[in-house]
């Protein structure tokens, strides 16, 4: 029998980790929460969780070194998973009551504020996979968590052969934004997996099998 994929939780002082620790071990993986820059370069798959505001969680990754660890994995090919904030801080930057902050650059593109009439947007909602989505497979009608007030609203990476495209995964809220990215190496979810039940743990399942 395989040994379970072992997972690092990138822990920069973010307020979910725990719980996207208990959910990895659930959906199979060796999941450990660190902040040392050996263990995150090493797993075979680094979780970036993220809750707050856009500038104060890419201040704490910087400040911890995450920026740099995101980078070396994906330069070496290796998986990460960015979850709420965490997502939003792989694009280049993020506008957020009228100031606007450099992101981590990962993706070209802003994060936003939702045009819906009541903000925070908070609760399930189902998403829309994209074809030939890894993620969300076998749970494609399935209901997510979501609580946020920001969100990439367009996707501008242009790839090129022999890359393959990006699956694309939105949800509407007020106007349609991405739910998650499935760009080679590097995905990303704006809903919270670890609160999102049974299919929340399928989609972590899905990823953890993909390593």
């Amino acid at each position: 029998m395989s040994a379970a994929p072992r997972i690092a939780v990138f822990d920069y002082e973010s307020g979910n980790v725990h719980s996207a620790v208990k959910a990895l071990v659930a959906a199979g993986a060796d999941a450990v929460l660190t902040r040392d820059r050996a263990t995150a370069l090493e797993a075979d798959g680094l979780v970036v969780p993220g809750v707050g505001a856009f500038q104060a969680v890419r201040d704490a990754l910087r400040a911890h070194g995450g920026d740099e660890i995101i980078d070396r994995r994906l330069a070496g090919g290796r998986p990460v998973l960015g979850i709420c904030v965490g997502m939003q801080v792989l694009f280049e930057h993020g506008v957020e009551r009228g100031h606007d902050t450099e992101g981590l650059g990962e993706w070209p593109g802003a994060v936003t504020q939702l045009n819906a009439p009541v903000l925070p947007h908070m609760g399930w909602n189902t998403v829309e996979p994209g074809a030939d989505s890894v993620l969300f497979r076998g749970i494609e009608q399935e209901r997510f968590y979501f609580v946020h007030s920001y969100a990439a609203q367009s996707w501008e990476l242009d790839v090129m052969p022999p890359f393959p495209e990006p699956v694309l995964t939105w949800t509407t809220y007020g106007d349609p934004f991405l739910a998650a990215v499935e760009n080679g190496p590097l995905s990303a979810t704006q809903f919270h997996p670890e609160k999102s039940g049974e299919a929340g743990i399928q989609l972590l399942r899905n990823w953890v099998q993909s390593l």
